[in-house]
């Protein structure tokens, strides 16, 4: 993330805590987040110096103007002006940190060879909040090389309970026996 992002990102959580829309704007900056996403050519559009900047920012309003909360819109058209529209991921995920931070949530991804049941997404959840003391937010991915087991990564740690980790911990403490 650049400190662009960083900046512009932490000052429209500020904007959103004292008006107290941070629900709200977070909600809205995924979506938009997943139509930038979906759509690379309008972001490719809004970024385009050869495009005038009162056009670009006229196609921001007219795509969300009258949907988006107007602080998001405003802050939209601003990176644009700016020539920063393409730091929009990066602001989404300081607007996250600090949505996180105030809100005490861990954000937790977890690994594993085949979809967890809802169940096992429940008892997971529960014993993560309890380890770590905060509501947990849970990212799943698959990956068919974890074999078996779960890979989860919160807060900076990696707990690996998986069978290709524990093959390759084997297989280091092999190499270390001198014969």
């Amino acid at each position: 993330m650049t400190q662009a992002a960083r900046v512009y990102g932490g000052s429209l959580y500020d904007l959103a805590a004292s008006e107290q829309k941070t629900e709200e704007i977070r909600e809205q900056l995924a979506v938009v987040r997943k139509l930038f996403y979906e759509n690379p050519d309008y972001l490719r559009l809004l970024s385009e110096p050869s495009v005038p900047v009162k056009e670009r920012t006229g196609l921001i309003e007219e795509a969300f103007g009258s949907d988006a909360d107007r602080y998001l819109v405003s802050f939209m058209k601003l990176l644009c002006e700016r020539g920063l529209i393409r730091e929009f991921g990066g602001c989404c995920d300081e607007f996250t940190r600090k949505y996180n931070i105030d809100n005490n949530i861990a954000e937790a991804v977890v690994t594993s060879a085949v979809p967890l049941s809802e169940s096992q997404k429940k008892a997971l959840t529960e014993k993560l909040s309890a380890v770590s003391g905060k509501k947990v937010s849970l990212s799943l991915k698959t990956d068919p090389r974890v074999l078996a087991g779960i890979r989860v990564e919160i807060e900076g740690k990696q707990l690996d309970g998986t069978v290709s980790g524990r093959l390759s911990g084997i297989a280091r403490r092999l190499d270390d026996i001198v014969l």
